[in-house]
């Protein structure tokens, strides 16, 4: 598969229409593998958040469509053109996105549209399509130009999108954001910004928590072969304040046993994260419970008590065969991004019913909102919080690039702050 890495070559679409969307598309793939290995490492990590994002949105038609012709252009931008990872978007570079926008090169520009992908079985991308679309005046190509209101309406798409990284705990920074607030394209935006009381960082009350244990408990006790993975899957996820993706297989990463890895100088136990956030690798201290918890899973799938070293067993794998995509007719195959999520909502469903028999109702409602992604949070909550982990030691597991953002965990809300600050005296000698 050829790439272009410069206007000379012509651009290639990212993701298919609804009806088509959430299938596996081998050259899709082939091309998020090859830019993950020559430009971006955590291109396949970014591209698995943006297909969620987009799924976010498939209940409306034409939001789906706009923020899928939106991303299509802009992950382009930084991977073809800047050669770059999302991550190091800031408001400068985002500036010079919007001015190549402005003024893209001319053989980027069709002037009918056109479906990005053909075919029915393999889908294969579009020759004719390109990803800006102009306009004749009197039989000749008018030049192309962007009107204020729609480079304020990417911005707000983008905005949107950053919002959602921040969320997922891939950026610290929305520069779409900080561009519609104060640059010059200043205007209206409706997308809100982070304050300490916009519940950013959704995670589990302790009582949720303990009906999701509950669940998982209850369940791999009656059906040890079918929930056993689903209850490791959850302990895994809040233990070590893992993200999906980096449990999930995607196009050049398959997570195995031998992650888990025994330190032969000290004898502890950690769980390696060879490729995340930014291309970066960490390992996470594993806890005396999640080793017993480790042990208890690979009985159950007929395995040593513990991984040896370079084990390459999957870590989580289908129980029935895949149906499509490129592990159809697989049984064994790993599970991937969408997969995973399936499996946590499934326990969190099975968890707010369990509450919501014990007359909580509200901790019901709210636990149905949260997502595999709030057992990050929660994880990284309970260990600030209630364990009283060292920050510094909580960032180095999370994976967080600063301080800051490890120490938003902290429970500060503003009724918080002013219950502390209520006693308080002037004089702390009297």
């Amino acid at each position: 598969m050829v790439f272009f890495m410069n206007s000379l070559l012509k651009p290639q679409p990212l993701f298919d229409t609804l009806a088509q969307f959430e299938q596996s598309n081998d050259d899709i793939n082939a091309r998020i593998a090859k830019v993950t290995l020559t430009v971006a490492a955590d291109a396949g990590l970014l591209y698995e958040l943006a297909i969620d994002w987009l799924v976010e949105q498939k209940h409306n038609e034409n939001n789906f469509k706009s923020h899928r012709s939106e991303l299509t252009t802009f992950l382009i931008w930084c991977w073809h053109v800047e050669q770059l990872s999302v991550e190091q978007v800031d408001r400068r570079l985002l500036g010079r996105y919007l001015e190549f926008c402005q003024s893209p090169p001319q053989d980027w520009i069709g002037y009918r549209n056109v479906a990005q992908f053909k075919g029915k079985d393999e889908r294969l991308p579009n020759v004719d399509w390109l990803p800006f679309l102009g306009k004749y005046e009197n039989g000749t190509p008018r030049p192309y130009r962007l009107a204020p209101a729609a480079i304020k309406t990417k911005l707000a798409l983008l905005s949107a999108f950053f919002s959602y990284l921040i969320e997922m705990d891939y950026t610290e920074r929305n520069p779409a954001a900080s561009l519609l607030r104060s640059g010059r394209f200043k205007g209206e935006s409706r997308i809100k910004g982070l304050h300490e009381d916009d519940d950013a960082l959704k995670s589990f009350t302790d009582l949720q928590w303990s009906y999701v244990l509950q669940f998982a408990n209850q369940q791999s006790q009656q059906q040890p072969a079918a929930f056993g993975r689903s209850r490791f899957l959850i302990q895994l996820l809040y233990s070590c304040y893992l993200r999906v993706s980096e449990v999930a297989a995607r196009p050049g990463f398959a997570p195995v046993m031998g992650q888990f890895r025994r330190d032969s100088k000290t004898g502890v136990w950690g769980f390696f994260v060879p490729v995340s956030k930014g291309g970066k690798s960490r390992t996470v201290a594993v806890s005396d419970q999640l080793l017993a918890a480790l042990t208890q899973y690979r009985t159950q799938l007929g395995l040593s008590e513990l991984p040896g070293p370079r084990e390459m067993t999957p870590l989580f794998i289908r129980h029935k065969a895949a149906g499509r995509g490129r592990d159809q007719g697989v049984r064994n195959a790993n599970l991937g991004v969408r997969q995973i999520r399936e499996l946590v909502d499934e326990v969190i469903s099975g968890a707010a019913e369990l509450a919501m028999q014990d007359g909580f109702d509200q901790d019901a409602r709210e636990m149905r909102e949260l997502s595999a992604h709030s057992l990050r949070h929660t994880g990284i909550s309970h260990d600030i919080n209630l364990q009283r982990r060292p920050l510094s030691h909580v960032q180095a597991d999370a994976g967080h690039d600063s301080i800051d953002t490890t120490s938003k965990y902290l429970h500060t809300s503003r009724v918080e702050r002013h219950q502390s600050a209520k006693t308080k005296p002037l004089d702390h000698l009297q």
